[in-house]
């Protein structure tokens, strides 16, 4: 691609269809909004500028795009998407080619965009060829294979219909082209909007090229504007992402049964069992495991490591050979060293078990560092919060905490100490000796009733 390229994305469509009080940018595919897709996508074309215009709900849209590296452009009333592109005009470079997304077609791939914007002359639209192109626009075309226009799907012949080429929306053309197209628009249809498909007719009327860039396949060209369009756009996009984990080598229990809302690295003999769910960023070493309806987001699982079913991880760094859960509970800052084990009903929050460590059942462990082969019996709690600070709990190498213990922070346990069970911890306890802190048990005769 030849010179500056600038992207306009258009994002102030109410959405009427979607039946929803959020806007229709915002709502979420595949772990963010759908605008973040479009914003992605035109990222990684290093365009010179993008503007995003936005109109229904454009304070919202706005707030949750603050860091976003665009321009926005507001369009106060929708008036169709040449309309839009009209109002973006002054915020794009004329010298440049422009490129006009729309933040509800979220599936088109990076790699169809660079092909489209790869030529630098005349007009390109990227389009598609569909199994039912009902309702969309058709691409017609001459004797000779070129672009003779768009004919809206209402508006074509029985002939026409029978064409399974659509017109997927995203076009790019010369940004002096583009705005003298843009302002020769008049209103059309039953709404009077003006209609940015329009600027074809232009353009072959002026002799302008008119160059159709087909999609790597249908899925790219699909729209999203209703809860049922949502759905299938989720199935699609998964489907996209677990055809590339398997690719990788990744073992997926049922590929329709899991949910992949992250970015995920993978190493070799990774196992996904039925209901995962992966959010946000995941590094998966080799061998790794995840069992079923296991929810697990940002977090780094290494080589060996396995997460039991039904368990929530976040935020958290399982190391190798680790074992985790099931119904286990690791909160942000959880750190587990090599072959530790946290298990049933174990929650950890921002503590550090080291390798060999263990608490196996109905534990809680908050702010703390636990030592290697430390074990910490069922239904240990640290006591981290006072009503007003978190404190920090240490616990030794080979210390082992009795069932029922209480260690009301901040306290330190010292190496290869034994807490005998139901005590409840304040002060420090020493090294290789045992400590017990609980009240004396008295038997009492029962009065008569």
């Amino acid at each position: 691609m030849a010179g500056a390229l600038n992207v306009v994305i258009l994002a102030a469509g109410r959405g009427t269809r979607m039946r929803s009080a959020i806007p229709k940018p915002l709502h979420r595919l595949g772990g963010k909004p759908l605008l973040a897709h479009v914003i992605d996508a035109a990222v990684g074309l290093q365009p010179d500028r993008i503007a995003v215009v936005c109109g229904h709900g454009a304070e919202p849209v706005r707030a949750a795009f603050s860091g976003a590296p665009v321009d926005w452009v507001v369009q106060d009333e929708q008036l169709g998407s040449g309309h839009a592109v009209i109002q973006a005009l002054p915020a794009i470079d004329r010298g440049a080619r422009v490129l006009v997304l729309y933040s509800d077609v979220a599936l088109v791939t990076g790699e169809t965009l660079q092909r489209l914007v790869a030529d630098d002359k005349g007009v390109s639209l990227l389009t598609a060829e569909v199994e039912d192109p009902s309702g969309y626009g058709r691409i017609i075309r001459d004797s000779a294979g070129a672009v003779a226009g768009i004919v809206e799907h209402a508006h074509a012949t029985p002939e026409q219909r029978l064409v399974r080429e659509i017109n997927v929306g995203p076009m790019v053309a010369p940004g002096d082209w583009l705005d003298r197209a843009c302002r020769a628009l008049r209103p059309a249809g039953a709404k009077q909007e003006i209609y940015l498909t329009h600027t074809v007719d232009i353009a072959l009327a002026d002799g302008t090229f008119v160059r159709a860039v087909r999609t790597g396949g249908p899925d790219e060209a699909m729209g999203v504007n209703s809860p049922a369009q949502l759905a299938e756009a989720r199935r699609l996009l998964r489907r996209r992402r677990t055809g590339s984990l398997m690719e990788a080598g990744v073992r997926i229990a049922d590929p329709e049964r899991i949910e992949i809302r992250a970015e995920v690295q993978a190493g070799r003999d990774v196992f996904l069992d039925v209901g995962v769910i992966l959010e946000g960023e995941i590094r998966l070493g080799d061998g790794a495991s995840i069992g079923a309806y296991s929810v697990v987001s940002d977090t780094r699982i290494d080589e060996g490591a396995r997460i039991e079913p039904h368990c929530v991880v976040e935020g958290a760094h399982i190391g190798p050979r680790a074992r985790v859960g099931p119904f286990a509970r690791l909160r942000p800052q959880a750190r587990l060293g090599e072959e530790s084990r946290v298990g049933n009903f174990v929650e950890v929050k921002n503590s550090e078990l080291g390798d060999g460590a263990k608490a196996s059942h109905l534990s809680y462990v908050g702010d703390s560092e636990v030592g290697g082969k430390a074990n910490i019996g069922a239904g240990v709690i640290t006591c981290n919060y006072d009503g007003r600070r978190k404190h920090r709990t240490v616990i030794g190498e080979g210390a082992f905490i009795g069932s029922g213990v209480e260690l009301v922070a901040p306290v330190e346990v010292g190496a290869g100490a034994v807490i005998g069970a139901g005590s409840t911890i304040t002060k420090p306890a020493p090294a290789e000796r045992l400590t017990v802190a609980r009240s004396r048990q008295k038997t009492l005769p029962l009065k008569k009733r």
